[in-house]
């Protein structure tokens, strides 16, 4: 029986940039096994005001004993005076998949190295 816990974390960044630097940061310190990005307009509410944003978001794939620390470096390192930092419990997946995420994100630092498509 598996009893890790597994979880997505979701955050925004302003543009591709920053959300890279969150992902590979993150990716670094083995505190994830996967970051998509993805582009996204955003619509919301911020000090009584309707905002229109181009952002990038970040689904960051880990370990729920991760989650503190995944916080706190998004916190650390994010331009936002208050970054959205959401935490989703995943409940089930492809065991194979789970486990992927549980080797690899067993903050044990580093990849060996980097792999960049043709």
């Amino acid at each position: 029986m598996d009893t890790l816990s597994y979880c997505l974390v979701i955050t925004t960044a302003p543009d591709m940039g920053e959300a890279d630097m969150l992902a590979e940061g993150l990716l670094n310190e083995g505190l994830a096994a996967c970051v998509h990005l993805q582009d996204i307009r955003s619509r919301y509410i911020w000090e009584k005001k309707l905002c229109r944003n181009e952002e990038t978001v970040l689904w960051i794939k880990t370990l729920e004993k991760h989650y503190e620390t995944i916080e706190m470096f998004i916190q650390r390192h994010h331009p936002y005076e208050l970054p959205e930092i959401i935490k989703i419990p995943i409940t089930g997946g492809l065991s194979g998949y789970l486990q992927w995420i549980a080797d690899t994100a067993d903050g044990s630092g580093a990849p060996d190295q980097v792999f960049e498509p043709d």
